[in-house]
């Protein structure tokens, strides 16, 4: 961390993406959620109260009944309680908030709605779409390819698949139908790749389910069958957050797609059964994948883990955000510099839909600047690869 670290990032600012997503996108989720599921009226009105205080209401803490008060207790609960959710860090008040839309709709309390995911109807209808058929079949044009390029392909497949985001697209429509950027903001690919030496243990983070935890679970099948790692712990949400993001259920999901599909996707799909069934692919559901905090705050036994890999990959914006810290960064920082405190070789794979960024040459910050504004940090256009060794 530099002498002065960077300020963080809260929503206060009117016209600023992290506002936009307070006032727009989080009541938009509510209103989506509301019309999901045949709730009943306890949870329709919990829903509008949620709505109200997103709006103009402040953090309220969570019931003294609840499972996890304690958990969040340490996370920052009491600190923030009574404040504005514009008025708080911007990472602490986005994940508050998608613990109190699960218990608006029941997901923890003891009764009919206890565990069900109140985004499962969005995430199943991404993994049943032809978008997702048109991918899962141009696998099979792989096949007679050398191996680095297949790898090449699906280490791309995985970091442009964060580009599907439900709760990204419910505040910009038009997102997904925006081209790519040619070329990457910062690539670290062959640093990458040569830090996947056949040894020990991969952990990936991930980020979100349906198209783009296929993708991930690709890569992850074809560096076990070319020998790239030796193991893989696939790290995923406890329950369901920010929208789209992968649960153990959405990891059988998944699994069931491509093992049900015809071709090379079907391929993949049993030897990724297999490796879960021996043990060289595990699922791992941390309290922490939860948190609203950076992974600087990770706790020890998360940090003897990670630090225990050969290297952990994380994917998508809000890793990244928790990885570098959620902060205005000069974009010129070093990503070394930002995750010297990780403890282990790091790779991110994301594409830009938040302010922060660290890692870029000056003249490719300015090269962005010229043709775009500050667009380019959050329309989801342009991607990065970055590493550490």
């Amino acid at each position: 961390m530099p002498d002065t670290p960077p300020p963080v990032i809260l929503g206060n600012e009117p016209g600023s993406f992290p506002h936009s997503v307070l006032a727009e996108r989080h009541p938009a989720i509510v209103r989506q959620v509301r019309e999901a599921f045949p709730y009943g009226p306890e949870q329709h009105r919990a829903l509008d109260a949620l709505l109200a205080s997103c709006a103009e209401g402040v953090i309220e803490p969570l019931s003294a009944d609840a499972p996890d008060r304690a958990r969040w207790k340490t996370w920052g609960m009491d600190q923030y309680s009574g404040r504005s959710w514009f008025d708080v860090p911007w990472l602490w008040s986005e994940s508050y908030f998608y613990r109190r839309l699960l218990d608006a709709v029941g997901y923890f309390d003891p009764g009919p709605w206890q565990g069900i995911d109140p985004f499962r109807p969005f995430k199943l209808a991404e993994l049943d779409s032809r978008e997702t058929d048109e991918e899962l079949a141009a696998l099979d044009d792989l096949t007679d390819r050398p191996e680095d390029e297949q790898a090449a392909a699906l280490l791309h497949g995985s970091l442009w698949g964060n580009r599907a985001d439900l709760g990204f697209r419910l505040s910009d429509a038009d997102a997904e139908g925006r081209a790519a950027a040619p070329g990457l903001v910062a690539d670290d690919s062959d640093t990458l790749r040569s830090l996947l030496t056949g040894e020990g243990t991969l952990c990936l983070i991930a980020d979100n389910a349906g198209r783009e935890l296929i993708p991930d679970l690709l890569l992850i099948a074809h560096l076990l069958a070319h020998g790239r790692v030796e193991r893989a712990v696939l790290h995923i949400k406890p329950y369901p957050y920010y929208v789209s993001d992968a649960t153990t259920a959405d990891v059988v999901d998944a699994l069931r797609r491509l093992t049900a599909t015809p071709g090379q996707a079907g391929a993949y799909g049993r030897a990724l059964w297999t490796a879960m069934t021996d043990g060289r692919l595990t699922v791992r559901a941390h309290p922490f994948s939860c948190a609203p905090l950076p992974y600087r705050r990770m706790p020890d036994d998360l940090r003897a883990e990670l630090g225990g890999s050969a290297l952990t990959l994380l994917k998508g914006d809000l890793n990244y955000r928790r990885l570098v810290g959620d902060m205005m960064w000069s974009p010129t920082t070093p990503f070394a510099l930002a995750t010297a405190y990780f403890p282990g070789r790091v790779a991110a794979l994301r594409t830009l839909k938040s302010d922060v960024i660290t890692g870029l040459d000056a003249d490719m910050e300015a090269t962005l600047v010229a043709a775009e504004g500050q667009r380019w940090r959050t329309g989801g256009t342009h991607a990065l690869i970055q590493a550490r060794g």
